[in-house]
């Protein structure tokens, strides 16, 4: 069993190289406009919303496959993975059909701004026809992460984000393709990611597959006890994001504050990385932990896993805060962005207190089983705060972008409070597929 640190610092360096690649993106996009950087941000956003479904899968993946390896039952974790990547890679097939399709239809419903429009439509169409590949990658790499495996996925993200990089300037700046060879580069670059961890996944992983399994419907039962829930919490969320993003459209027509949103959503996800991979790392470990039977490390660990993530995500902001004169001029020299951007991100210190919070200790109830739970909890404070929040502070008191940050931080932060005192209560301790299967079986022998 790997230490936090030993998962962490891979799993860290993968979600950065995201970032960096999504900065890199942003930057170069910067040349063509901020009309295009707006639009490339919002595209993605509306992608997300689409390819929820796979979450069903990959959520439910985790908690089956490290609580089976904890309890050393390694050909369960690979049935999983191959329930897994069929039934992913069907739904990616028919939402990358329905994307090249009804693209446009899709961003008119939701009323992006005139001015996006046609650079969202671009890179809508050509990034979701090939969504179907964005379904493989956290099969396979949640799989190599399941088994400790946290370096291949790493390497898979580096090579492919050196491609895109590469790519990105040669059809910005010789083919000068704008936001079209971006999203060219950007497909290119996950076909190489999917490629690196299929080919270290079949090589690195040699689970006892023969003899050590379930049926495939209690497998494929017990991924979607913990999938559903946790896909419908991320469904939930990116439609309340989609509103919310709704509403930023709304308060300008030049999408001024939609745009300084996507700048400073870039800037604070140097911090937002530092919660996703302890999120991450620390479920893998409560996984093996909850599936030996080890729940008093468990209980330890994740506490500990959460109170570091607090101390470097909102030291991490609040530099960023403080830097943001100089950080937004990356990107823009219009003083008002700048100075709306710098009001973002001193609302985000607060924001990523909570989100932290709410990463660890709700990961780690997924992982449990306790998936439900997170569910209930986000879906009615995602509404009450982030979109009702947006609308009452950003849109009916005239706050625009400080208003709707006002949302989104009071959403996490309440949310996070759940998260702990329903750790607290150690119901989760209830929820594992090793003590339920053992107490099922117990019931039929006797």
């Amino acid at each position: 069993m790997k230490s936090l640190t030993k998962l962490f610092i891979p799993i860290a360096l993968e979600t950065l190289c995201y970032i960096l690649a999504g900065m890199v993106d942003t930057m170069m996009l910067s040349t063509v406009g901020d009309n295009a950087v707006g639009a490339v941000g919002t595209a993605n956003t509306y992608i997300n919303v689409f390819i929820i479904m796979f979450g069903i899968v990959s959520s439910g993946m985790i908690a089956v496959m490290t609580q089976y390896i904890g309890a050393e039952r390694t050909g369960v974790a690979y049935q999983a993975r191959q329930l897994g990547a069929v039934l992913n890679l069907a739904l990616g097939v028919v939402l990358s059909v329905f994307l090249f399709v009804f693209s446009e239809d899709v961003l008119e419903i939701v009323g992006v701004a005139p001015l996006l429009m046609d650079y969202a439509k671009t890179y809508l169409k050509i990034v979701g026809s090939f969504c179907f590949v964005n379904a493989l990658i956290p099969i396979f790499s949640s799989y190599l992460r399941a088994f400790g495996y946290t370096k291949q996925p790493l390497i898979a993200t580096v090579l492919s984000n050196v491609l895109n990089l590469c790519l990105n300037a040669v059809f910005l700046f010789v083919f000068h393709s704008g936001v079209a060879g971006v999203a060219a580069a950007t497909v290119i670059s996950r076909f190489l990611n999917l490629a690196i961890v299929i080919i270290s996944s079949g090589r690195l992983v040699k689970p006892d597959k023969e003899t050590d399994h379930l049926g495939n419907k209690e497998v494929f039962v017990q991924i979607i006890k913990v999938g559903l829930p946790s896909a419908m919490e991320t469904a939930f969320y990116n439609v309340a994001m989609t509103l919310t993003i709704r509403f930023l459209n709304q308060m300008d027509d030049a999408g001024l504050n939609v745009t300084a949103r996507a700048y400073a959503a870039q800037i604070a996800n140097f911090s937002y990385c530092v919660g996703v991979a302890l999120a991450q790392a620390n479920a893998i470990l409560a996984g093996w932990r909850i599936g030996g039977g080890d729940y008093e490390a468990c209980d330890r660990e994740t506490k500990k896993a959460a109170c570091i993530g607090i101390c470097v995500a909102s030291g991490l902001e609040a530099v960023f805060a403080f830097s943001s004169d100089y950080l937004v001029r990356i990107f823009t020299e219009d003083a008002e962005m700048i100075a709306l951007v710098g009001k973002l991100l001193e609302i985000d210190i607060i924001l990523e207190v909570g989100r932290v919070t709410n990463l660890v200790f709700g990961q780690a109830l997924k992982t449990s089983g306790d998936a439900l739970y997170t569910t209930v909890i986000a879906v009615i404070f995602m509404y009450l705060c982030m979109v009702g929040g947006t609308w009452l502070f950003g849109i009916r008191m005239n706050m625009l972008a400080a208003g709707a940050y006002i949302g989104l931080a009071g959403d996490e932060c309440v949310r996070a409070v759940f998260m702990f005192l329903r750790w607290q209560s150690g119901r989760w301790k209830t929820k594992g597929f090793i003590r339920k299967q053992c107490y099922s079986s117990s019931i039929t022998a006797i």
